[in-house]
């Protein structure tokens, strides 16, 4: 991810809740509580489609530790998987603190299995989501494996980045007031037009050596084709049912990400343009 290796990482940001992490009960997330995320609405229509989402640990990931201790410089998130979340959470509430008047930091909380949040229990088969009732987003890094094995995403660290800037996406929205109200697949999309303009914007945020490369950007947009409705609902139902849209075509959701890059700018995130 070509991390600047002495950029100074705040790991608070970022909290490692391990196996069952906040006490989880295993009962099903509360959906209508608010949560919203990369894939989680339509996971959770086809949980018996896509299974429990392992409860594994993704390979290469170290036993749940005190990342303060581990997650010091960005040499470590070249080296360590949770360590790398850390920095991509930095550069993006950077981006977004200097960017979005009274922005208010949210952490990201990761976990094995499931999960107990403010909009209820989950799993690991709904997926990377943000929960705007405790404001904090979710995740588990077995996802990033079931996003190549399940999803046919390329993957690569990149992908990763673009799944936690979606996301933060999401808590943007809440800060601004633009979560409630809007259309469903508005709402996505418009998220990953938030993640397309940091990625155009991280380098200013001085935790990476350089802009990212054209390959990079490319496991983005592939990453975003992967979750697109046209592809989750062929894989998982063997048809495509365009008026039950939640987050957007692949071809929408690439097209977002693309208007945020090539832009750098939030104002051209605009969701009635995006659809």
């Amino acid at each position: 991810m070509d991390f600047r290796d002495d950029a100074q990482l705040d790991s608070s940001q970022v909290q490692d809740a391990g196996r069952g992490g906040g006490g989880f009960r295993g009962g099903p997330i509360a959906i209508g509580g608010g949560i919203t995320g990369l894939i989680a609405l339509v996971v959770a229509l086809v949980l018996g489609n896509l299974g429990g989402g392992g409860g594994q640990e993704a390979p290469g990931l170290q036993p749940t530790s005190n990342l303060a201790d581990r997650c010091k410089t960005g040499a470590d998130a070249e080296q360590d998987p949770k360590c790398e979340v850390v920095g991509v959470v930095n550069s993006i509430q950077a981006y977004w603190g200097e960017t979005l008047q009274g922005y208010e930091q949210a952490d990201t909380v990761l976990f094995e299995g499931g999960v107990q949040t403010g909009c209820g229990d989950a799993t690991s088969a709904v997926g990377p989501f943000y929960c705007p009732n405790d404001r904090q987003i979710y995740l588990d890094l077995s996802f990033f494996e079931q996003l190549q094995s399940q999803f046919g995403a390329k993957g690569g660290p990149f992908a990763q980045a673009y799944v936690i800037a979606h996301e933060y996406g999401h808590h943007v929205q809440n800060l601004s007031g633009q979560l409630q109200g809007g259309s469903s697949v508005g709402t996505e999309l418009q998220a990953d037009c938030y993640g397309g303009v940091w990625t155009k914007q991280a380098v200013k945020t001085g935790f990476y050596e350089k802009e990212f490369t054209p390959t990079q950007i490319a496991e983005a947009m592939d990453a975003a084709a992967a979750v697109g409705d046209d592809r989750i609902q062929q894989r998982t139902q063997g048809r495509v049912d365009p008026e039950s849209f939640t987050h957007g075509s692949s071809k929408q959701r690439v097209a977002a990400f693309q208007t945020g890059y090539d832009s750098g700018d939030p104002n051209a995130c605009d969701p009635g343009k995006l659809q």
